[in-house]
């Protein structure tokens, strides 16, 4: 399996004045984190860092620490996630069927559900990660009075891994570009253009690491971890 990181934004809400994922987490970047959920899954067979030229050197320096043995390689990020995952797909080698696309910010992703999410690809078009969601969700508008209150039953909260067919989303891109579609996951390019999207179970744990208060939760959950 394939898997692509897009990695190649900012830390706006963390405060940073650079790229989030080189910031530490029990002495590792969050990147290094990812990169070491990817290398010891049973599926990953390459992996495609999306970055900012600028953040390259820094990745190599990562990548030599952690000693990733699997075929790694960066390709420059565009100005949107979006765009971004674009330049990733064009990257692909040309043998690549299937893809995983994984946030490197979910750096608590565990090697056991990126191998469920590539092998439940096998079966399907596309599909991503997700939770049923707990709490009561409030459907409000520009001025915040509540309109509707959706059957919580039928909400999940997207995460990532991601996957899909190559090809189709290749097709959803191009589509989405001609038609100024802007989307935040890769999943809305698939809706939109009406294929069907599948939901795996994914992990509480697997939170995406956005503010400081993101930071401190992982922290805490890699120490359980470890102590496990």
């Amino acid at each position: 399996m394939y898997l692509l990181i897009p990695a190649a934004g900012m830390g706006k809400r963390m405060g940073s004045d650079r790229n989030k994922l080189l910031l530490t987490l029990l002495g590792k970047s969050l990147l290094s984190w990812t990169l070491l959920a990817a290398e010891t899954s049973q599926t990953i067979d390459w992996i495609g860092i999306i970055g900012q030229p600028y953040d390259f050197p820094e990745f190599k320096r990562i990548l030599e620490t952690v000693s990733i043995n699997k075929p790694v390689e960066l390709i420059q990020g565009g100005a949107t996630r979006q765009k971004s995952v674009y330049n990733g797909l064009q990257a692909l080698p040309q043998a690549a069927k299937r893809v995983l696309i994984h946030d490197g910010a979910r750096c608590l992703v565990t090697p056991n559900l990126l191998d469920r999410c590539a092998e439940e690809l096998l079966t399907c078009q596309g599909l991503i990660a997700g939770i049923p969601v707990k709490d009561t969700i409030k459907i409000v508008d520009s001025n915040r009075f509540i309109q509707d209150t959706p059957n919580r039953a039928n909400l999940w909260a997207a995460q990532t891994p991601q996957g899909f067919e190559v090809n189709l989303l290749k097709d959803c891109h191009q589509k989405g570009y001609q038609l100024g579609w802007q989307v935040t996951d890769d999943a809305a390019l698939f809706e939109k253009c009406q294929l069907p999207v599948k939901i795996v179970e994914g992990e509480e744990t697997n939170l995406k690491v956005t503010t400081p208060v993101d930071l401190a939760i992982a922290e805490f959950i890699l120490k359980q971890r470890l102590t496990e």
